[in-house]
């Protein structure tokens, strides 16, 4: 995919997805680009400081799945919604992508919180990650498009900078911010959600629109899982003045 081209992985998300994925003996190929993830992040930013490095990309009361635990084992910040929204979505993508639920639990957990920063439908870019990477957060095409979102840093390096530079590419938080920001431009340059996804895959010459119509029916499929969690039907809708 040509898409894409965004705030420090926090050590304690980090050694919350290794120590879970490497207790797993069915996702070793998993445990391996996680460690490989954290060296990068490891080596690029060294040891990451509080909590508040997450305030920058989710505001005050959004927070990513991937927070601090209470001794109840539930994400510290997260409501009880918020937990089984993620939650049951998770056990959704884990199952179709064949990929650690826990893992794919705090991806959404972080899709939610750059989306709601940026105003987008956080299904959608939910939808997007499934599409471009399939939930791995190391992919890498043939085109040079990296991580979740399958960014190519050199199309984007301005806003992979403010986050280390092109090695930040990987760093799930920072792949999901940045291919999130990259795709609300298009949508505010197009006017156009269609068009916009068209521009994030570089398929605008496809009179099909084939791109689009996989992330759409992907959203489809997010929002039915949604809409049988007990008392989540309602909190789906984009917020007022959302573009999506």
């Amino acid at each position: 995919m040509f898409a894409k081209s965004t705030l420090d992985w926090d050590r304690l998300v980090l050694s919350r997805l290794a120590r879970r994925t490497r207790s797993m003996v069915s996702a070793m190929v998993l445990v391996a680009s996680l460690s490989a993830l954290l060296l990068i992040v490891h080596n690029q930013h060294g040891p990451l400081g509080s909590a508040g490095a997450w305030q920058s990309v989710f505001p005050e009361g959004l927070t990513p799945a991937a927070t601090l635990q209470s001794q109840s084992g539930s994400p510290v910040g997260v409501t009880p919604i918020e937990e089984a929204r993620y939650r049951a979505l998770a056990e959704f993508l884990a199952k179709r992508y064949r990929v650690s639920q826990e893992v794919t639990f705090d991806l959404v957990g972080l899709a939610h919180g750059a989306a709601h920063k940026l105003g987008l439908d956080p299904l959608l870019v939910i939808a997007v990650i499934a599409v471009e990477s399939r939930f791995n957060p190391i992919a890498e095409s043939v085109a040079g498009a990296k991580g979740l979102m399958q960014i190519i840093p050199k199309y984007h390096s301005e806003k992979l900078e403010e986050h280390g530079g092109d090695r930040a590419v990987f760093d799930p938080a920072t792949n999901i911010l940045v291919g999130t920001q990259i795709l609300r431009e298009y949508i505010r340059l197009t006017g156009n959600l269609g068009i916009a996804l068209q521009m994030y895959a570089g398929a605008l010459n496809d009179n099909e629109d084939q791109y689009t119509t996989k992330v759409l029916n992907e959203k489809k499929r997010l929002k039915q899982v949604v809409s049988k969690t007990p008392s989540l039907g309602a909190s789906n809708k984009p917020a007022a003045g959302r573009p999506l």
